[in-house]
């Protein structure tokens, strides 16, 4: 019986070995894709990326090097396990009475008013005694004052302009400010200084 030749190849011996490879590299491929898929999920939240990197990885090697080549750096599970050490050493920090600014992280104390590098403003003063008090305070526990809402900043009035006076002149006014304006075309006398136009 003879068996299916591949490639041309009519030695058995070699045909055999050329099937053995082709098997052995479809299974890589398919082992490849489904690499790709558990490595996306662990690596990117969001399931139409997962979906589209494995995607990618249906072309064969090749795929898979480009995917990863752009993929993220570290997996999820150590992206939230940092962020919960960030956390737990904020808190820490915050028991030991460390405080930030919150505009440019310098170090500021419990009852400043205001960052003493970038002087934005941290705390409102009690409007009794002063002390700086915390925003979610509805009394001062200093000198027991009620704190009312903050009052709304005051809108700047407006002008009005009377309807008898002349509109002041504008940036682009030549009238206004070079004087009376010549009509076009005509040439400003020889050796007349001024600025242009008058």
């Amino acid at each position: 019986m003879l068996s299916p030749a591949v490639f041309g190849i009519n030695n058995g011996s070699v045909n055999t070995a050329v099937a053995l490879l082709i098997v052995f590299l479809v299974v890589v491929w398919f082992a490849l894709i489904y690499w790709t898929y558990a490595d996306a999920r662990r690596r990117i939240e969001d399931p139409v990326l997962v979906g589209t990197a494995t995607a990618v990885s249906l072309v064969p090697f090749v795929g898979t090097i480009v995917y990863m080549i752009v993929r993220p750096p570290e997996y999820l599970d150590d992206m939230r396990e940092r962020e919960l050490e960030m956390q737990a050493s904020e808190a820490r920090l915050a028991e030991l009475g460390y405080h930030l600014c919150p505009h440019c992280d310098y170090e500021v104390d419990n009852d400043f008013l205001r960052c003493p590098s970038c002087r934005g403003k941290l705390k409102n003063p009690c409007e009794s005694c002063g002390r700086p008090l915390e925003p979610e305070w509805k009394v001062c526990p200093y000198c027991e004052k009620e704190i009312g809402p903050a009052p709304p900043p005051p809108r700047p009035a407006r002008r009005r302009r009377a309807s008898t006076e002349q509109p002041a002149p504008g940036p682009f006014d030549e009238a206004a400010t070079f004087g009376e304006a010549r009509p076009f075309g005509e040439a400003r006398p020889f050796g007349e200084v001024g600025p242009p136009g008058s």
